[in-house]
């Protein structure tokens, strides 16, 4: 079963609910909600069916399930890292979003591990881009969700990622590089601008053999797309990158050349036991052959 899409309801003038959710998701045709709420596809936060004509209530918590007629299969596998009372691990293959967005319902990392486990009250506690590999976090229940995202708000988890690049021979490392991020142009794209740095990264050499380096990123914050932001600016694009430092043909990417960037391991003290967790990644970056930038 796909989870729910949830949303606070925002200041707005209409009459009803039909009338406000039409306005808010334009691309979703009138008859597509009718057709959700007659079929209790829209609920209030207690999981009860609403009408349609319910007067629009500001701050009001609602549940709907996004429909895709027709969604693209993603064929790579995720797995189950560590499961307990709490947290779930799973380590997220490329090109699987971890929840619904764009085209992606059920194919997200979220709804699988949902319809796997039978709990809905999973809920990923960080996110990761849908080309970039790797450990993802997920609390399984709500009663102790907020001390596990305090590690992230509070900065209090290490999260170590590898990348595959080009080699940089005239640097010395390890290297930071701090610099500010914003959203760039176009807006799915992120840039650096002067002023006061938001964006941390620690940048390591694993391997330093051939034209293509394996290097070990550790992130000291959590901006959009900050890894491949930094090692392009730094001469070093990841392998496989379609955004930095240029945007390449837009599309769901390419199996063969997948983004080598993997999140590799998470580490934190557990804020309910307080022994130290470490999870690592069983998955391998392999070198790809870039196409001219």
């Amino acid at each position: 079963m796909t989870p729910p899409s949830r949303l606070q309801l925002p200041p707005g003038t209409w009459a009803t609910l039909l009338d406000g959710l039409c306005a808010r998701f334009p691309r979703i045709d009138r008859a597509q909600w009718e057709s959700r709420f007659a079929r209790g596809r829209v609920l209030d936060a207690q999981g009860r069916a609403l009408a349609p004509d319910r007067a629009w209530q500001v701050g009001l918590e609602i549940q709907y399930f996004r429909e895709v007629a027709e969604e693209p299969v993603i064929p790579f596998l995720e797995t189950v890292v560590h499961q307990d009372a709490h947290l779930l691990v799973a380590d997220k293959p490329h090109f699987l979003p971890v929840t619904p967005a764009g085209a992606h319902v059920r194919e997200t990392l979220l709804a699988r591990l949902v319809a796997r486990t039978g709990n809905a009250d999973l809920v990923p506690l960080h996110r990761l881009d849908r080309l970039t590999a790797g450990l993802v976090l997920f609390s399984t229940r709500p009663d102790t969700r907020d001390a596990y995202q305090r590690l992230f708000r509070e900065r209090r988890i290490d999260k170590t990622y590898e990348a595959l690049a080009p080699a940089l021979p005239g640097r010395t490392f390890p290297l930071e590089r701090h610099t500010r991020l914003v959203a760039g142009e176009p807006f799915f794209r992120m840039a650096e601008v002067p002023g006061e740095p938001n964006a941390r990264t620690r940048v390591e050499v694993i391997d330093a053999d051939g034209p293509i380096w394996r290097y070990r990123l550790l992130p000291e914050s959590g901006r959009k797309h900050q890894l491949r932001v930094h090692m392009a600016a730094l001469g070093a694009p990841i392998e496989g990158d379609d955004l930095y430092p240029v945007l390449r043909t837009a599309g769901e990417g390419d199996a063969a050349t997948p983004l080598q960037l993997l999140a590799q391991a998470l580490s934190f003290l557990d804020p309910l036991t307080g022994e130290p967790r470490h999870f690592s990644s069983d998955r391998k970056l392999t070198a790809n052959v870039s196409p001219p930038r």
